[in-house]
């Protein structure tokens, strides 16, 4: 039996606080996102006579990157944390303090894809009655690891839970309740 349709608005993207490592910050009030596994590809020309006329090539270079657009989120002057840290702390850093590390997964799955990257601040504007809008892409530095989503200390299980309009990770505890 062929699996069902994931949904877009289900994937979890986070970037990791570079002055505090294994810190993960959600970023909020997506409403697109995009990955590229082909960007920055190279390759080289193999063909030759031997080809018999037949185009040849061999991937030299392997690339991706991952482009998120929203809405800029903001409660009572404070932005969103992951927003914040890619806008007021990330964008501005240069050469190798420039790199940093996202994560993301669907909340259907165990396991995180973790990018070392770069990041470039998408544009953002509005109309009259537009809400701010807010973007950010992602390149990828190097080969993707994984990691496996980890239960929190004093639960036992974890659930995917809608709270009050944003998709995040919670975990249940001994007693059934989520935290």
């Amino acid at each position: 039996m062929a699996g069902r349709p994931i949904d877009a608005r289900g994937w979890i993207f986070e970037v990791e606080d570079h002055a505090a490592p294994d810190t993960w910050l959600r970023i909020g009030k997506l409403k697109s996102w995009n990955v590229n596994p082909g960007e920055n590809e190279e390759t080289a020309d193999t063909t030759t006579f031997d080809s018999e006329g037949h185009y040849e090539q061999d991937v030299m270079q392997r690339g991706a990157t991952l482009s998120l657009e929203g809405l800029y989120a903001a409660t009572s002057g404070t932005q969103d944390p992951g927003q914040a840290y890619i806008d007021d702390v990330w964008a501005y850093r240069l050469g190798e303090e420039s790199r940093g590390r996202m994560r993301y997964r669907h909340t259907s799955q165990t396991t995180w894809a973790v990018w070392e990257c770069t990041v470039t601040p998408g544009e953002a504007g509005g109309e009259t009655n537009d809400k701010t809008s807010w973007a950010a892409t992602f390149t990828r530095c190097g080969a993707p690891t994984s990691a496996a989503v980890t239960v929190p200390a004093g639960f036992t299980t974890l659930a995917a839970t809608d709270t009050q309009g944003d998709k995040t990770l919670a975990a249940a505890d001994t007693k059934g309740g989520t935290k």
